[in-house]
């Protein structure tokens, strides 16, 4: 039985596991993250994490999305990665992990232990008023990569967005091939606050948050409509995030983003989860 931990940041659910004990190989991970991911049918949750040594931090870990993808980075993800490691005592309040995209601070800013800050990665690539031709039509999108990439469509109506139509056709579109986008449909509604839905490469639909989303959110709305630092983001789970950052030379630098961590349940995946 693999012992386990269900957390959730602003909506987006994972499994935490610990491995650095190594009790699980890495050829298995991946196929791992599949079964267990399925909901209904096992734990159910947006991906896995698996927490392991690191010689440069506090620990590594290992990201799969629900499809036993890979990915580069998970805003929500790491929030909840650092709430579990503080609870297992693999580090301190402040700590540091190791990622795909490089070293990550964290710190675990509540009493309780809820609510965590997060030292995101600096965006980068970022490109305005990309034309993206789909059925005949012409979709005005801004990209940016935010430790993944996202496609941002900034709307007027977000309750009635198509995130699933546009959303997965964007996702899989030529012009993201062969990698693909997250998709992100944001409102503005002040200088302090946006409105934000997301269709999740990995996830392969609309999530309820998504947290490198919520930092494309910020940036594509600073540079357009004048949003200013801190921006509360509000996905649609209706569990805010608050993003910070600051520009120089047009460069966005020192991005911070803070929300909630919540432990859901622990316990042991037993084999029939993984039939």
């Amino acid at each position: 039985m693999i012992p386990f931990m269900k957390l959730a940041g602003s909506g987006n659910d994972f499994i935490l596991i610990d491995n650095r004990r190594g009790a699980l190989a890495p050829t298995r991970l991946k196929r791992l993250a599949i079964q267990l991911c399925r909901r209904r049918w096992s734990v159910g949750a947006d991906g896995l994490i698996v927490i392991e040594p690191s010689s440069r931090a506090d620990f590594k870990w290992k990201f799969f999305n629900a499809d036993g993808s890979r990915a580069g980075f998970c805003g929500n993800g790491a929030r909840c990665a650092a709430r579990f490691a503080h609870i297992k005592k693999i580090a301190r309040r402040h700590m540091v992990f190791e990622t795909r995209v490089g070293l990550i601070a964290a710190e675990v800013v509540s009493p309780r232990g809820e609510r965590v800050k997060v030292r995101m990665p600096d965006p980068k690539g970022l490109r305005l008023d990309v034309k993206i031709p789909i059925d005949g039509q012409e979709y005005i999108a801004h990209l940016v990569d935010a430790g993944v990439p996202h496609c941002v469509y900034m709307v007027d109506d977000l309750d009635n967005a198509d995130v699933e139509g546009l959303g997965r056709t964007t996702r899989n579109h030529r012009l993201f091939r062969p990698v693909g986008t997250n998709v992100n449909f944001i409102n503005v509604v002040d200088s302090h606050r946006i409105g934000i839905r997301t269709y999740e490469r990995g996830v392969e639909g609309e999530t309820l948050a998504c947290g490198t989303g919520s930092i494309a959110a910020a940036v594509i709305a600073n540079k357009l409509a004048g949003a200013t630092s801190p921006v509360t983001v509000m996905p649609a789970s209706g569990l805010p995030l608050i993003v910070s950052f600051t520009v120089k030379d047009g460069m966005y630098r020192e991005v911070f983003m803070e929300g909630d961590a919540r432990v859901i349940y622990d316990g042991y995946i037993k084999p029939d989860a993984l039939d």
